[in-house]
């Protein structure tokens, strides 16, 4: 039986843990359709999604044909270009191209770029209202700070980073089939951008991950130009993009839970703690990729046959009762927190480390810098991109005039954790 549920309506991205458990009921793995992909079954336990993700014999990204598993036939062939990255690639073009990026970051020391990364939060922090108030905290701060470290991190132009914002707008717009076709006259711009600054890197060097890149390559990493073009499409959209929903979903969390603020103000030395739960609690990548089964296989009881096509739902593995106590409660002091926002297996996330200092020092600056930051509107006016697989919120409109409270929410659990409405 399908299970029919939209996947980009306000109700559940408002309330995913509700939505969740109502598709857990059906079965750890469920048969739905969803917008773009089409038909697909979908993982809703933490032991499904790791059993998918680890099982590369089983679940492909490609099919047999060496075709990409989520493109349509209808996509141009720019954005098959694009497609084709280290996200899509199985064994063993997947360690080719990860071990050519990951030397690369390895000569970047991103553990060394803390004091640079909280250096430019302190300075989108002050000038956060320098336009008015109230300010949509998306656009002033969560989406500038991940784009302003990794077009850093790569060695792009400071100019150029107007570019970025626009092109990752249009990006964050896509919500189906008609805003999809809008959305590539910005990939073909963007493409076009990256090849021109691989192709400069190549003639003249530089400073930044793409000079590293082309250095790997020259010392004979094995990787096409198309590859080289894709990769660091990859590092600057997804890299970014991400990171902005998951410092925009903290904020908002932390702005309409006052106790759970108060407790991490108190001792700053706590936001790596908080930031893991916000990871399992906001869970901005809701999706993964889809696959292609490979044979007939049975997953937590549930028979998928070959040929047929899944998606992890990294989001339901975050709220499997079985793995967090009381998933549906957001607890900033959770140990051990399980979560797999950043997925598992071989494909687990090369940025994971960079997201983790983004968001930290996101939030540090932005409560630091603006003590008595508050909701411009009740909360119940927020909404979230109609963007599948992804947790975005649209516009976040923030003032510093004055805390805000949500009345319908009450404190639990000594103040320092609170159930989701």
């Amino acid at each position: 039986m399908t299970v029919r549920l939209d996947f980009t309506s306000e109700a559940f991205f408002r309330d995913p843990p509700k939505a969740i458990a109502k598709l857990r009921m059906s079965a750890p793995v469920v048969a739905t359709r969803f917008p773009i992909i089409g038909n697909v079954w979908i993982t809703t336990t933490h032991d499904a999604t790791a059993q998918v993700l680890k099982d590369g014999a089983t679940f492909t990204l490609r099919k047999e044909d060496g075709d990409i598993a989520g493109l349509r036939w209808w996509m141009p062939r720019f954005v098959r270009t694009i497609a084709n990255n280290m996200l899509t690639m199985d064994e063993p073009d997947h360690t080719r191209l990860r071990s050519i990026v990951d030397e690369a970051f390895r000569r970047r020391a991103i553990v060394a770029m803390e004091p640079r990364i909280r250096a430019i939060a302190d300075g989108l922090a002050d000038e956060l209202f320098a336009q008015g108030s109230p300010a949509d905290l998306v656009q002033r701060y969560a989406r500038i700070l991940p784009l302003a470290v990794i077009s850093e991190l790569l060695g792009l132009p400071l100019a150029d980073r107007p570019k970025f914002i626009a092109w990752a707008n249009a990006i964050s717009s896509l919500t189906n089939v008609v805003s999809f076709f809008r959305l590539l006259f910005a990939v073909r711009k963007m493409r076009a951008y990256l090849e021109q600054q691989l192709q400069i890197a190549r003639v003249q060097g530089g400073e930044g991950l793409i000079a590293e890149l082309i250095q790997v390559e020259r010392e004979g990493g094995q990787i096409t130009p198309d590859e080289m073009v894709s990769m660091v499409f990859l590092l600057l959209g997804a890299g970014s993009e991400t990171t902005t929903h998951l410092i925009s979903g903290s904020i908002y969390e932390l702005l309409r839970t006052p106790e759970l603020r108060d407790w991490l103000e108190q001792d700053w030395s706590r936001v790596g703690l908080a930031v893991e739960e916000f990871l399992r609690f906001v869970s901005p990548v809701q999706f993964s990729k889809p696959r292609y089964v490979r044979r007939d296989f049975e997953v937590e009881g549930v028979r998928l046959k070959k040929g047929d096509r899944v998606m992890v739902m990294l989001a339901a593995a975050n709220m499997d009762p079985a793995v967090h106590d009381r998933p549906e409660t957001l607890d900033l002091e959770r140990k051990p927190n399980r979560h797999i926002s950043f997925g598992t297996g071989i494909h687990f996330c090369l940025g994971h480390q960079l997201a983790r200092i983004e968001a930290a020092c996101a939030l540090e600056a932005l409560f630091v810098r603006w003590p008595k930051l508050s909701l411009a509107v009740d909360a119940a006016e927020i909404r979230w991109r109609k963007r599948p697989g992804l947790r975005a919120i649209a516009k976040l409109p923030v003032t510093a005039e004055g805390r805000g409270t949500e009345p319908a929410r009450t404190a639990t659990r000594d103040d320092r954790s609170l159930t989701a409405n």
